[in-house]
């Protein structure tokens, strides 16, 4: 049948049914199977080395999925450290003593004295050596500016004092 533009009454398109079904079903080329699936049935050897077979890599791993492992583990490693690092810290600090911290603080206690002492000499030389007076007549002039700028709700105000 043609193609038809028109609705099909109920007998032709019974018919057209009928023709559609009975050409489905006629075998006028015989139909092959084809296999699904393979199996080898030839017996493995009893011993021996068998050669290995070649197996494609088929996976597929994104650039960023890769770099974000990566930086997981080196940030999972790296908060480990730190961990065991203050958790030496802590274990150290506790169990502290009062000669433990005065046996390490003594060093630095004893440099600093004589730091103390070095530049308290250097000091005293030097207001020996130069003698500065100035003399002569002082102005003081003290300047301040005001100024306020309000509009609505803000407020700004500037003092400045020269």
């Amino acid at each position: 049948m043609d193609f038809v533009t028109r609705p099909l009454t109920d007998a032709e398109a019974k018919a057209e049914a009928e023709r559609i079904i009975a050409r489905s079903f006629q075998s006028e080329a015989p139909v092959r199977h084809m296999p699904t699936s393979f199996r080898d049935h030839t017996p493995l050897p009893a011993y021996g080395d068998t050669p290995p077979v070649h197996q494609d890599d088929k996976r597929v791993v994104p650039a960023w999925a890769a770099g974000t492992a990566v930086a997981s583990i080196g940030v999972g490693a790296g908060i480990t450290g730190i961990g065991c690092g203050a958790w030496l810290v802590l274990q150290g600090l506790a169990s502290v003593r009062l000669y433990g911290v005065l046996m390490v603080t003594l060093p630095f206690a004893g440099v600093a004295m004589v730091a103390t002492a070095i530049g308290g000499a250097f000091s005293k030389v030097r207001r020996s050596v130069s003698k500065t007076i100035y003399e002569g007549p002082v102005t003081q002039n003290t300047q301040i500016n005001n100024t306020s700028n309000q509009r609505g709700m803000f407020s700004r105000t500037r003092n400045d004092v020269r």
